[in-house]
């Protein structure tokens, strides 16, 4: 789990639960099977699930607020897969493909029967948890679309949608699309490229390895890495960033607040370096009680090794 699903899901939950929301979230094992995900091996992916949970639970997530519902339990409901019917219905195979880049996937071609059928489930998921906010990240807008377009039909109330920004690969973007969106999609942090993503039972070691190869450019605010995660992350969870530099280099600075942090990057009063081992430093505070949960806690330390045996397939 990098710190995209795990830090920033749990800042973002928290913060609807802080404006008055009791969250669902779904445990989506069932898709991660449609989408052949570990090699479609259900029980694996349950395992991950279970992991999944206990990283948040670590993380600092206010599960006191917040119901767990698997999939599992969902679709041995007749009325669910009525919902999915229905929803398959009223829906065409181009509508159904489009959705289907919330798996990850663009290319129509490599799109087996399961991956087309997901959409209409996780469709079929907001009306059937009764949710009247879907809180997911940009790349799922499209289905949510979808819900609120057909809720009128299914006889449901629309569902708002609170969508999340998605946190950046370290890596230099290397893609050429232009629409915003799109550009957002194929820019974020992804499990598949590991180097570009933090994650969060990495070691002290490892963060400040990812941190100094990411790509920082000097005074640039734009597609920067390093600054989004102290924008989405450091100053989401910590009152403040300390730069910690020798007085020859302008002696050490401490910024309280994101924007303060931009404007001095962008004057160039702040060396990608600085900021860089500044970041890594507050990130590493911030995943080390989920590291010493894994280390210290039996159960805990039994789920994650098993999870370090699957090899990942997507």
């Amino acid at each position: 789990m990098h710190i995209a699903q795990g830090l920033l899901r749990a800042i973002n939950i928290n913060r609807m639960i802080k404006a008055g929301c009791r969250f669902k979230m779904l445990v989506a094992d069932w898709h991660a099977w449609a989408n052949n995900k570990l090699s479609g091996d259900l029980e694996k992916i349950q395992t991950v699930g279970r992991y999944f949970i206990e990283t948040w639970k670590a993380c600092g997530m206010d599960l006191s607020n917040v119901d767990f519902v698997w999939a599992n339990d969902l679709v041995v409901s007749r009325d669910y897969w009525k919902k999915v019917m229905n929803i398959a219905r009223l829906s065409t195979v181009k509508r159904m493909m489009r959705c289907g880049q919330i798996m990850g996937r663009n290319e129509s071609e490599t799109l087996s029967v399961a991956q087309i059928l997901y959409p209409c489930m996780q469709c079929a998921d907001i009306f059937e948890l009764k949710a009247d906010i879907c809180q997911l990240g940009m790349d799922q807008r499209k289905v949510n679309v979808l819900a609120r377009e057909l809720a009128p039909q299914l006889g449901y109330e629309k569902p708002l949608v609170v969508s999340h920004h998605m946190l950046m690969g370290l890596g230099k973007p290397a893609t050429d699309v232009k629409d915003a969106v799109e550009r957002a999609i194929d820019l974020k942090m992804s499990k598949s490229r590991p180097d570009s993503a933090i994650f969060m039972t990495d070691s002290e070691a490892d963060i400040k390895r990812k941190m100094q190869n990411a790509y920082c450019p000097e005074k640039q605010i734009s597609e920067n890495p390093v600054l989004e995660y102290a924008k989405y992350i450091v100053f989401a969870c910590l009152d403040r960033l300390e730069i910690k530099r020798p007085e020859k280099f302008g002696g050490s600075m401490q910024f309280e607040g994101y924007e303060e942090l931009e404007r001095a990057y962008a004057a160039g009063d702040l060396h990608p370096l600085d900021l860089k081992n500044a970041v890594a430093s507050a990130i590493n505070e911030l995943l080390k009680p989920v590291r010493e949960h894994f280390e210290n806690n039996a159960d805990a330390k039994g789920l994650f090794e098993k999870v370090k045996g699957f090899r990942v397939t997507r």
